[in-house]
């Protein structure tokens, strides 16, 4: 078999870009490898026979599993490695490892892992009788080949780097404290550790994401979900927040939008960049609706507990027996600590419906290819859990209380923004333009790229979040600031009001 490769240029480049593009051909449920990629990648022989069958045997596109996707990428990476030509196989270790991360951009995370089951090729298949072979198994194991990783690799399923050390005690922490508000127990192994909710995010969207398939988002919301949806190929589609109902979700909407092929919905609660706070009732709403169209809730929560209003914070997870919830959150904003850069992502499953589906399993193989949070940040969250006062989150709410008062109260005093609500959770709060009353300003583009210019005050044009010719405004600075801004805001409308 390695006489095969002799074929093949210096280096094993014409392998590389051969192994590269038999990943991007890959999609879950349909493994479509071209014979003309077989014949140059796998010649006729006896040896390599059941690597050929294995490519020939699915070459009509049927569904193929990724244990036997694995076993093919096995064969080719146990060819490339153990071939005893003088290749540069640090190079070869690091393209090994970059080229199963940056897989996960092209399928789910569950197949691409089963692509790297490979632990035969490291463990029994792959003897170290030189010292050219020591260096490829240590630079495999141990990952100086490429790639930068903390910790140590565990080669347990997938030989690229695992979790770096997630103690069960840290998920138990995080279980805990979420139990607190919950009906349904979480235990430690509903708990994924990220690196902040930002990669919660990235995870959950991964692993969802099937050709033709689609997930539903509101509008207005947090971009970084459209933004994640492109890179992975997975079609969104808006629906809207009602802002006369206070930002509920329009659950007509979401029945017409979704079909055979919507796999989730998103809410963020308490919203970004609404300032809402969603009631029992409405949620409890949403969760029917999920379960009459068939598909599970993504619970953006990264604000949770964050509400200062009437309004009191219900977690989504409260409603997991009728409907599965995967549950997105952080330490960054209840603490106020967002470079601390640690999050999670929680399954709540009472009837294992995710993990059946095998939607658990992708979740791990996308952790098993990725960066861990810090392990000093990891080691300190059952403390920073548990041993917060109370004092210290009632202070954060008082000062938000204050700060959303004062909002509401100044902005109503600028005649062309309408504030449809008083902020009732996390930072932000929506508000929209009235372009009729000013003049020389085109939207919302336009309006805040001349109150920068004039009155050195930042607001977001609401068209970045979904909004057209509204604005994202937040509170969350230092009362006088704000006074400060808003008042700048006053002074620019005065200068740009049509004349009477």
């Amino acid at each position: 078999m390695k006489s095969n490769l002799y074929a093949l240029n210096v280096d094993l480049q014409d392998f590389f870009v051969q192994l590269y593009n038999v990943i991007l051909e890959y999609r879950p449920g349909r493994l479509v490898f071209l014979i003309m990629s077989t014949t140059t990648l796998m010649p006729y022989t006896n040896k390599n026979m059941k690597v050929r069958n294995l490519l020939e045997n699915d070459a009509g596109g049927g569904s193929v599993s990724g244990s036997v996707a694995g076993e093919v990428l096995a064969e080719a990476l146990k060819i490339m490695l153990c071939d005893d030509r003088q290749h540069d196989m640090q190079k070869a270790a690091a393209f090994v490892k970059r080229l199963a991360t940056f897989s996960l951009c092209f399928g789910s995370a569950e197949s691409m892992a089963g692509l790297f089951s490979v632990k035969p090729l490291l463990r029994s298949e792959f003897e170290a009788t030189s010292s050219e072979d020591m260096k490829v198994q240590n630079l495999l194991e141990n990952d100086v080949g490429g790639g930068s990783v903390s910790g140590s690799v565990a080669l347990e399923g997938v030989f690229i780097r695992s979790r770096s050390k997630a103690r069960k005690s840290d998920q138990g922490a995080v279980a805990d404290y979420l139990n607190n508000d919950l009906p349904d127990k979480l235990c430690p192994d509903d708990v994924f550790l990220t690196l902040g909710c930002t990669q919660a995010i990235e995870i959950v969207l991964t692993v969802l994401a099937r050709p033709g398939a689609n997930i539903l988002l509101p509008r207005p919301g947090f971009p970084y979900y459209e933004a994640i949806c492109g890179q992975r190929h997975l079609e969104f589609r808006h629906f809207d927040l009602l802002p006369e109902k206070g930002w509920e979700v329009d659950l007509t909407a979401i029945e017409a939008l979704a079909d055979a092929k919507t796999t989730a919905m998103v809410i963020i609660n308490p919203g970004n960049p609404t300032g809402s706070v969603y009631s029992y009732q409405h949620l409890q709403k949403v969760a029917e609706t999920a379960k009459k169209l068939g598909i599970l809730v993504i619970a953006d929560e990264v604000y949770g507990h964050l509400a200062f209003g009437d309004t009191p914070f219900t977690p989504m997870g409260v409603f997991s027996s009728t409907v599965p919830i995967i549950t997105l959150g952080s330490i960054s904003k209840r603490w106020i600590v967002p470079g601390w850069r640690i999050g999670w992502l929680i399954t709540n499953d009472p009837h294992a419906i995710l993990k059946d589906t095998g939607i658990v399993d992708s979740i791990k193989g996308f952790l098993n290819l990725s960066s861990d949070p810090a392990t000093f940040i990891q080691g300190a969250i059952p403390r920073i859990l548990e041993n917060t006062k109370p004092e210290f989150f009632s202070k954060i709410i008082g000062l938000l209380r204050e700060a959303a008062q004062i909002f509401h109260e100044k902005i109503k005093q600028i005649p062309c923004i309408t504030c449809p609500n008083k902020p009732e959770g996390s930072m932000f709060m929506m508000v929209k333009l009235n372009l009729s009353l000013l003049e020389d300003i085109n939207d919302d583009v336009d309006f805040c790229l001349k109150l920068a210019k004039e009155q050195n005050t930042i607001v977001l044009p609401g068209v970045a979040v979904g909004m057209k010719n509204w604005l994202r405004i937040t509170f969350a600075i230092d009362p006088s600031a704000l006074s400060d801004g808003l008042e700048r805001i006053k002074c620019f409308y005065e200068g740009h009001a049509k004349k009477r």
